[in-house]
């Protein structure tokens, strides 16, 4: 049996989407074209994340309707905040089956390249670019991630990170949306955000400059590392070629999304797994 397509959608993850997705009643009158079947675009929008093909050389051949059509469903999509909405979902799934570990978060940065939200990056010869921003539990299961401009220094989006992880549900108990600590490298040292932190509620575990390497928060930060490696393993992902930030914005956090699936469904992991310490 052959191995299926990453961007063909089967019948369980249509039914978790299909109802996030708004409805569109054709027009009695004057209707005109009928509208592609919601699930081909779909499946075309993710044929352009993993492939990073450009919109307009989507081929006709696969029947997702053209690259136009997939970026207007996409950009309608997300204006209805299709793609959160998934992600939390995701996540309640993973609560429930006891996949989520709290217990701990680990927050990075990875710059990218070219692309709108830029500015000249530190860590790049000063090339213009983006940065993507992430938050993982103990696991490395995504739980948010942010979008900057690539001079942004990590710090600043230590307590957004924070914040943009949503409430996830689950359980019979309250949902839980903060981690009992949070680990980051010496970018993220600063003692004004140790007070940010602290103030959520939120232990920071954060290696301080100027000392030795062998903190130990290594053996349990690399998750989040691992996590980046998962995420830009979708194409679309490693160059910033959306001008507009919501498009890009939505590809991350469907990236993540998957991700989570990818995580409720193992068997049906396409992505190389890499390896931490």
């Amino acid at each position: 049996m052959a191995r299926p397509k990453p961007w063909e959608v089967d019948d369980e993850l249509w039914a978790v989407i299909e109802p996030l997705l708004p409805k569109v009643e054709r027009r009695t009158r004057h209707p005109g074209r009928k509208r592609r079947p919601d699930r081909l675009v779909f499946q075309g929008i993710l044929f352009v994340l993993h492939t990073g093909i450009s919109w307009e050389h989507l081929p006709q051949e696969l029947g997702f309707g053209s690259g136009m059509t997939c970026w207007r469903r996409l950009a309608e999509w997300t204006e209805a905040g299709v793609w959160s909405r998934l992600h939390e979902i995701l996540l309640a799934k993973l609560r429930s089956a006891n996949a989520l570990d709290f217990s701990r978060a680990a927050v990075d940065g990875s710059h990218i390249r070219a692309g709108s939200k830029t500015g000249r990056s530190p860590v790049d010869r000063g090339r213009t670019g983006s940065k993507h921003h992430l938050i993982t539990d103990a696991t490395g299961i995504p739980l948010a991630a942010t979008l900057t401009g690539g001079n942004r220094n990590d710090v600043t989006q230590l307590i957004p990170l924070l914040q943009a992880v949503p409430p996830v549900r689950g359980k019979r108990r309250r949902p839980r949306r903060r981690p009992d600590a949070v680990l980051a490298d010496r970018g993220y040292d600063h003692d004004k955000y140790r007070r940010l932190v602290w103030d959520l509620g939120v232990k920071p575990l954060i290696a301080r400059r100027g000392t030795e390497h062998g903190s130990g928060l290594g053996t349990q930060r690399w998750v989040v590392e691992r996590a980046f490696a998962h995420l830009h393993w979708f194409r679309r992902l490693r160059i910033r070629w959306e001008i507009r930030d919501d498009i890009h914005e939505a590809f991350l956090t469907l990236g993540c999304a998957l991700i989570c699936w990818r995580r409720l469904t193992p068997r049906r992991q396409t992505a190389p797994v890499p390896h931490g310490p």
